[in-house]
């Protein structure tokens, strides 16, 4: 299935925009609890200010996700320290198209992110859930279950996370970095 990603990344929205069309208030609530916890630490930041490509990064999400309320707040932070960070947040069955494209395991997961270079080449693809949540998973429950986002936020694995989407991201900047063909593109 082949999408045309420049008109797709322009239908997609910014982290408020999709919490406030798609979320209502204890759903936004939720949201907010888990993006006041995100931290970034200094080298993190430095990292992430490094980023000299533009990388678009798709999500596809839901709300009402529990898995997306423990992820997707850690983009924004990460878009909010480099504007070469474009995230645009897409739901899940508004925009069932994307989600099947991109599906995993047989399923539509989310939070699901596609990475596209400046001019829309797909670079990569990352999600459901980050190691570290699987880990978890398996330690307290293995067993089918949905995390529900409500609660207190677990900031050990919060961090775990973060850390490790920043990796998957810090990847994609390589891959960018050092395509050739964006290498002479841009004369670096």
């Amino acid at each position: 299935m082949s999408l045309d990603y420049t008109a797709l990344f322009e239908q997609g929205l910014d982290y408020n925009a999709f919490l406030t069309k798609y979320g209502n208030p204890a759903q936004q609530d939720r949201w907010a609890a888990v993006h006041r916890e995100v931290r970034i630490d200094p080298a993190q930041r430095e990292l992430l200010g490094g980023f000299t490509r533009e990388m678009k990064v798709l999500v596809s999400a839901g709300v009402w996700c529990g898995d997306c309320i423990n992820q997707c707040p850690v983009f924004d932070h990460f878009a909010d320290a480099n504007a070469n960070i474009r995230v645009r947040f897409f739901d899940r069955d508004d925009h069932s198209e994307f989600a099947a494209a991109i599906s995993t395991c047989g399923g539509h997961r989310v939070p699901s992110v596609l990475f596209l270079s400046e001019d829309n080449y797909v670079c990569g693809r990352y999600g459901d859930r980050t190691l570290a949540t699987y880990r978890h998973m398996a330690a307290t429950q293995l067993g089918p279950s949905c995390p529900t986002g409500i609660g207190a936020v677990n900031v050990d694995l919060l961090t775990a996370v973060t850390a490790e989407w920043l990796a998957e991201f810090e990847r994609i900047q390589l891959m960018l970095r050092l395509s050739g063909r964006l290498r002479e593109k841009h004369g670096d």
